[in-house]
């Protein structure tokens, strides 16, 4: 007996449109010079879109190249018909002027192709920080079957019997240079050995980070998210959402059904426990956005007092593959859950609940993944701060060294309160160019701030904020100061940055006024920033205007800085949010 779909499938409207068989021939033809036939895409089998993400510009998505082939085998053996397609590259280390500016550019695209395509579900795949929610923005919009299938992290890094991890051996290793410890030749051995095989950043980074939320979303297979790109579980996995997608589009389970407000509470709570990446803040912002629901400051700073679970570089020791055979998302989503952190009646892709995907979830392996009553630290959310300089700021707590905390959150009666001097920088060409300046006399008393870093200023947002000190304070062993800025950082790096400062100063944010040697006052028991200037000296100081940006050199940049908000807000463009659940409308025909 043929299986009846919930609705009827849109691709008909292509190839089955009894009311105009010309239109039907001319959508067909085309599609049999490969091989295709009239009768398989007029068969009533749903269209499963593969929409890769996977080639030589994205080198950790690269292994999606071979995963689709078994995506392709899962599609085809529960009874649908897949068709691939190739989605914006986007690679975080080497896109210039940031990758950021490519999220919303990707995602566009997707949603140009999943609405104007004859298209029933799709499969997005992962991996490289912003083709997470690049693909999930889309699929909201869209409001097509969807199922995130993540490529996976690479193997662990090795250098001379050390686990390296990718990105953060990079930040760890600029310090060693500055402080003389290794060469540049040693520098670029130590990266190299951090990226053994296929896959994103083997650390808990921003690409890990946004796979692990889409896994606590509800769009991925249970355990889909670690999985290391080279292990055979992965093959698996890929078939497994192959043949999983084909039962989503006959039971009409789209984003709309999944993604509610307590799912995207679900992804902070996750985040935050395993010392997740900061720039999961606008990541899940523009995601929830997107799907008709708000998140906020309020929600980040609920979860402030969750505890880091997972022992994962930067925040912890060990890297992706522990990770995964210590059980994965699922393992700390089981903590969680036990500990009423975690709501468990969502929906998920597996059409049953996040609490029947969890049973039997407890990880074997308690120094990678702690139990939520023996934590590797007690409170390790992101802090939320506002003050006179910006409306919105976050601040990733789980990386706080032991070092930085005894030198400025520990002063006596005021634990968790100090002031510094700023020495402020307008972009990291400033930055590089002056950080060893000995006339800026910065010494650990002083703050270190880059403005012009944000969604309009750059453009696009870039992971600038995380500045380490001057050569001559690490020759110190002063390995970091407060660093503060309207831009992001990596997720990989392990600086407790003031970041994703809102509003930015290129649109008449506070940091725009911000001089050298003005003393800043932060309380992290408060979440307050404010820098110690009278209002006179302010409002004197906003007449003369934010500081020069740098002009826009492509036409996207132009139109990004034109409908692009902060990142407090997602850093969505700003347009597109009224646009949801359009494939419920069948384009018109183009002849």
């Amino acid at each position: 007996m043929s299986r009846v779909p919930v609705r009827p499938f849109r691709s008909r409207d292509w190839f089955a449109d009894p009311a105009r068989s010309d239109m039907t021939a001319l959508y067909l033809e085309r599609f049999m010079n490969y091989g295709v036939t009239p009768d398989e895409l007029r068969s009533g089998k749903p269209i499963i879109g593969i929409a890769q993400s996977g080639s030589d510009l994205s080198p950790c998505n690269r292994i999606h190249l071979d995963l689709a082939k078994r995506v392709r085998d899962g599609i085809r053996d529960a009874g649908g018909i897949p068709m691939e397609f190739p989605v914006h590259p986007i690679f975080e280390n080497c896109r210039r002027p940031t990758a950021a500016l490519d999220r919303n550019l990707a995602y566009l695209g997707l949603v140009e192709i999943l609405y104007g395509y004859p298209i029933d579900a799709v499969v997005l795949t992962t991996g490289c920080d912003k083709t997470t929610p690049s693909q999930v923005m889309a699929a909201s919009t869209v409001d097509i079957p969807a199922i995130v299938l993540s490529g996976g992290p690479m193997l662990d890094g090795w250098h001379n019997g050390e686990l390296v991890g990718s990105g953060t051996v990079i930040w760890r290793s600029r310090r060693k240079l500055a402080a003389g410890e290794i060469n540049e030749e040693e520098f670029l051995d130590r990266a190299c050995d951090s990226a053994p095989s296929a896959g994103h950043c083997n650390t808990m980074g921003t690409a890990s980070t946004m796979n692990a939320v889409a896994e606590a979303l509800g769009l991925s297979l249970p355990g889909c998210s670690a999985i290391p790109a080279p292990y055979r579980e992965r093959g698996q996995m890929a078939y497994e959402t192959g043949r999983r997608i084909v039962d989503m589009a006959y039971e009409d389970l789209r984003p709309s059904r999944i993604l509610t407000r307590e799912s995207f509470l679900n992804a902070i709570a996750v985040v935050s426990a395993a010392g997740g990446s900061s720039n999961a803040q606008p990541h899940i912002a523009a995601m929830a956005r997107h799907a008709g629901i708000e998140t906020g400051a309020d929600d980040w700073s609920d979860a402030y007092d969750l505890p880091l679970l997972v022992n994962m570089q930067p925040a912890g020791q060990y890297l992706g593959e522990r990770f995964h055979r210590a059980g994965g998302v699922p393992a700390v989503m089981w903590e969680l859950l036990q500990a009423g952190r975690l709501y468990g009646d969502c929906l998920s892709v597996t059409g049953r609940s996040i609490a029947a995907n969890l049973e039997g979830r407890e990880s074997p392996d308690r120094e990678m993944i702690r139990p939520f009553a023996d934590p590797l630290m007690d409170r390790a959310g992101f802090l939320v701060l506002k003050g006179n300089l910006f409306d919105f700021a976050i601040m990733k707590t789980s990386v706080i060294s032991d070092a930085f905390r005894a030198r400025y959150l520990s002063n006596p009666g005021s634990e968790g309160v100090f002031e510094a001097r700023a020495v402020v920088f307008d972009g990291s060409d400033d930055y590089h160019h002056r950080i060893n300046d000995p006339a800026l006399n910065i010494d650990e008393g002083c703050i270190l701030v880059i403005r012009g870093a944000g969604p309009i200023g750059w453009p696009g947002s870039a992971e600038v904020v995380n500045m380490q000190p001057p050569d001559a304070l690490i020759q110190r062993g002063i390995m970091a100061l407060p660093t503060l800025g309207d831009g992001r950082q990596s997720g990989t790096s392990d600086s407790p940055s003031i970041l994703n400062a809102s509003p930015e100063s290129a649109v008449g944010g506070g940091l725009a006024w911000l001089r050298d040697g003005d003393m800043l006052r932060i309380d992290l028991n408060a979440g307050a920033c404010d820098a110690l200037v009278d209002e006179a000296e302010i409002a004197r100081r906003k007449l003369e205007g934010a500081p020069p940006v740098p002009e826009s050199h492509t036409p996207w940049e132009e139109i990004y800085r034109e409908k692009t908000g902060q990142l407090g807000d997602g850093a969505v463009l700003e347009m597109a949010i009224k646009y949801r659940g359009v494939a419920a409308k069948t384009p018109r025909h183009n002849h």
